[in-house]
């Protein structure tokens, strides 16, 4: 119960401080995308037009090109521009069935029904909608014409984007919490992390991130025009919702697995100088656990490698003069993206219970038998 209150707390205060930046934290995007444009407007009126008025974007996206007016999609897309939309085409595509194989693995065999899968289960959802929502929208509505001109679709991206996102970085928060009872308090992990708590942890992580992503919406509907005098506090607002959405949870994180990782060192040395029978059982569980902890570490490692070069980008754009190049910027936003595709893979590197679950999946044995008992190795 105590560990209940605690999550809630800690959700509420999060809820809190970031609900009171987004309606200006939305228009903080309108007020980058006008100054980016019209920085990239004095770059172009350098630029020779060819006979129509158009020319291509190369500087910023291979498959648009601008007429003075907006950025549209070039009707004769080049070869890099093909190849560019087959990449990532085949990026949605894998993350789809990598997320696909973790979801039906966790639901199909029973062996993987514990408390830390049902975490790992929520977190493939989150991956599988960004292949399913994100990815499209972002293919469809790139940052690159957002930027120019935000319409209704742009703000449905970012609302999916911004939801799927923040659902991620909270299961991982959990997932972390999860990790520090089952390390650090192993007798009362049981008692205190339940499949009730732990389904308290994923309601209020999607409630969380779903009220969030309504709340940007509503912001981008009813934003106004940003005098020239409220750039400062769009750069603060900004530099808050970096700090509340992403620099808190990733420090909170970090601070758990390091302890968590201080606990298990002093475990090994503790089980490295016992020699009793009775202790030999209390290790492999002591060990299981400890590689558990290092497979979501390296969750969260590659979830830092893909996310903090984006929000370093946003914090570090209002002190760069010309601009951060939107190239760039749609370069980072996909890295962020492909976080989603890269973790079905961690689970199938480091457990081989997992690899066997995706074996008997792929090859359909669970089409042709009652394989949900089966003993995964």
């Amino acid at each position: 119960m105590k560990l209940h209150n605690f999550f809630i707390f800690l959700s509420s205060l999060f809820l809190k401080n970031i609900n009171d930046i987004l309606v200006t934290h939305a228009e903080v995007n309108i007020v980058f995308s006008q100054w980016k444009i019209e920085l990239q407007k004095s770059r172009h009126m350098e630029a020779e037009l060819p006979v129509n008025g158009t020319y291509t974007v190369n500087d910023m996206h291979p498959c648009y090109e601008s007429n003075n007016v907006t950025y549209i999609f070039t009707n004769n897309p080049s070869i890099i521009c093909v190849l560019l939309y087959i990449f990532l085409g085949s990026l949605s595509l894998v993350t789809i069935c990598g997320n696909l194989l973790v979801i039906i693995s966790i639901i199909y065999f029973k062996q993987l029904h514990i408390p830390t899968n049902y975490l790992i289960l929520s977190l493939a959802v989150a991956d599988l909608l960004v292949g399913v929502l994100v990815f499209p929208f972002s293919m469809a509505f790139t940052v690159t014409s957002c930027s120019y001109y935000e319409g209704l679709f742009c703000k449905v991206r970012r609302c999916f984007d911004v939801t799927l996102s923040t659902a991620s970085i909270l299961n991982l928060c959990c997932i972390s919490i999860d990790r520090y009872y089952a390390v650090c308090q192993p007798l009362t992990y049981k008692s205190k992390v339940n499949d009730r708590v732990i389904i308290i942890m994923i309601l209020v992580s999607w409630g969380v991130a779903a009220l969030i992503g309504i709340r940007i919406i509503i912001a981008g509907f009813n934003q106004g025009h940003c005098e020239e005098g409220c750039l400062t506090d769009a750069v603060i607002s900004t530099t808050l919702a970096c700090i509340f959405s992403f620099y808190i949870p990733v420090i909170i994180m970090l601070s758990i697995y390091l302890k968590i990782f201080l606990v298990a060192q002093r475990q090994a040395n503790s089980i490295h100088n016992t020699t009793c029978q009775g202790a030999k059982s209390g290790a492999t569980v002591s060990k299981m656990e400890r590689k558990a902890t290092k497979t979501l570490a390296t969750v969260m490692g590659v979830f830092l490698l893909c996310w903090t070069p984006y929000f370093l980008c946003i914090i570090f754009q209002p002190v760069i003069y010309s601009g951060t190049p939107i190239a760039v910027i749609e370069m980072l936003n996909w890295l962020t993206l492909s976080n989603s595709m890269l973790n079905p893979f961690i689970y199938a590197f480091f457990y081989s219970w997992f690899r066997s679950a995706f074996r008997l999946i792929i090859s359909g044995k669970i089409f042709q038998g009652d394989f949900a008992n089966s003993k995964l190795l």
